[in-house]
């Protein structure tokens, strides 16, 4: 038997945008480039909207 779910889920689609930060394992959180935590980067939130994370599950916000 197959769960109900697996008939209607469909793989995420792939974003083409580059995000201008990476994922820090030790500080968990999304850095940028200098060092920086991206969350507390205005101009990069107002962007983007989130520093949604790809470590893990997609709902997690580093705010």
């Amino acid at each position: 038997m197959q769960p109900f779910a697996l008939n209607y889920a469909r793989p995420a689609a792939e974003s083409e945008v580059t995000a201008p930060y990476a994922y820090d394992t030790g500080l968990q959180l999304n850095v940028l480039s200098d060092g920086r935590i991206a969350a507390h980067d205005h101009a990069l939130l107002r962007e983007f909207g989130t520093t949604t994370s790809t470590a893990g599950s997609k709902t997690h916000f580093d705010d």
